[in-house]
């Protein structure tokens, strides 16, 4: 038996934002991880393939739509296998580098099965055998997986979730996704861009409904002009495997045809193979575990971060929270935390922060839109990326910015100079600091300052 200071189950943004941080202070660290190289499904699986993908996929897209290639090239597409092969050269330059981190900062890295045998002992399952790990503190970090109901064969070459999609060989002419969640709005932005043809089902009434409306009906707007068939209020039925492709029935009563299907709906904590119970640990249905405000389980030495808690499921979240849950055990400033940017990278991306019209209403607060469009910024003209918004939400009484959403080219870069100024204490969180401050021109950056006078025109 091996005794470690802490013991981090998962190598991904969570695991390695904890055991970065305990190495740091002194502490002897092992992370365990299922997978033979670091990174965790943020990535191999999720946020830096697809994203990787999607940057593709947009240089694609902006060579066809770009008039100054006609000249070179008439309009093409590429296979999907070989725009993948670009994200696939990123994940290996991800784990390079995360590797560097673990080495650097002597933290042990083992490749194996995790499971607990009582609350302070976790058994570690390799090829070579198992070895049992004692932990002063556990920190859980497993992060989650694509949710697989059990009507579905996902060993059928027509069927994919968000995982397999990355391993997908050839390129459908017909794309149905099933589940209208971020994840799959990105992929029908991706796959739309390969010049699929794509139907979205949506099970609610609108997309992406924790955004601000107006942001969700650009989107909406944006994919039907692109001509994606979104289907909202739908749910399935059942669905047909065919030598030709497959028919999705939903409840409705309708039938959609098809080359492959995409199932993005939902998402499932990865514990089921950690033998909870042992350790005094219970998952909810969807595999998730709870903790309070400072990352801990109901076994206070046992603390859990990232995915695996549920909300917001976000890898810029999970560094966070598991450098913070890491602080709690390490008796240092601790941060909980909650005020997230939402980054949608979805073509054109969207991005937000603060609280949403819908909101402020719900709420009464008396406040007012500053709005600048991207067909007005230079910027976006000389780039040819003139699709978008960006709004600012403020008080009207005391220029408060209570919210700031973009969608359009860059928007998760443009939001944070809005999340910065919301930060500031008192009165520096006004929206006058963007009428009062030069940009540099043309920048995208300068839609804060157009926004801010549009805004502030409203009120005078």
């Amino acid at each position: 038996m091996i005794d470690v200071d802490v013991l981090v189950l998962g190598a991904g943004p969570a695991g390695e934002a904890g055991a970065m941080n305990a190495s740091k202070q002194g502490k002897s660290v092992v992370v365990v991880d299922q997978r033979s190289q670091v990174g965790g499904n943020c990535t191999h699986k999720g946020t830096i393939p697809s994203k990787a993908l999607r940057e593709a996929v947009k240089q694609m897209i902006d060579f066809n739509t770009n008039p100054m290639f006609r000249e070179i090239s008439e309009p093409r597409w590429l296979p999907y296998p070989h725009v993948l092969e670009t994200a696939n050269r990123v994940v290996s330059s991800q784990v390079r580098m995360r590797s560097k981190f673990y080495a650097r900062n002597h933290v042990t890295v083992v490749h194996g099965t995790a499971s607990f045998i009582d609350p302070h002992r976790v058994k570690v399952s390799q090829e070579q055998g198992d070895e049992i790990y004692h932990a002063k503190t556990i920190l859980i970090a497993t992060g989650s997986r694509p949710y697989r109901p059990e009507f579905l064969d996902f060993t059928n070459a027509r069927i994919y979730d968000s995982d397999t999609i990355l391993e997908m060989d050839h390129t459908p002419r017909h794309l149905i996704i099933y589940g209208a969640g971020v994840i799959g709005c990105e992929y029908a932005s991706i796959f739309n861009g390969l010049g699929l043809k794509i139907d979205l089902i949506n099970t609610r009434d609108r997309l992406l409904s924790f955004l601000d409306d107006e942001i969700t009906d650009a989107l909406s707007y944006y994919f039907r002009d692109s001509g994606v068939v979104i289907r909202h209020h739908e749910e399935f039925s059942g669905i047909e495997i065919r030598s030709d492709g497959l028919e999705l029935a939903l409840k409705s009563g309708k039938k959609i045809k098809g080359d492959a299907l995409l199932w993005c709906n939902g998402r499932t904590g990865n514990t089921d193979e950690l033998c909870l119970e042992a350790a005094g640990l219970v998952a909810d249905q969807r595999g998730q575990l709870t903790v309070d405000q400072q990352y801990r389980t109901n076994v206070p030495h046992i603390y859990a971060a990232g995915d695996v808690v549920g909300w917001p499921s976000l890898a810029s979240a999970s560094y966070d929270q598991g450098r913070n849950a890491a602080n709690d055990f390490l008796n240092r400033p601790f941060n909980f935390v909650d005020d997230v940017p939402t980054g949608i990278y979805t073509i054109p991306e969207i991005s937000s922060v603060g609280q949403t019209e819908r909101e402020l209403t719900d709420e009464k607060v008396p406040y007012e839109v500053g709005q600048a469009l991207f067909k007005d910024i230079a910027r976006a003209q000389i780039t040819n990326e003139s699709v978008g918004m960006l709004k600012i939400l403020f008080h009207r009484d005391t220029l408060e910015i209570l919210g700031v959403h973009c969608f359009g080219d860059q928007a998760s870069e443009i939001v944070h100079i809005g999340q910065a100024i919301m930060k500031q204490p008192g009165s520096a969180n006004s929206l006058a600091f963007f009428a009062n401050t030069t940009f540099n021109y043309p920048t995208m950056a300068e839609a804060y300052r157009v926004a801010a006078i549009n805004g502030l025109n409203r009120v005078s």
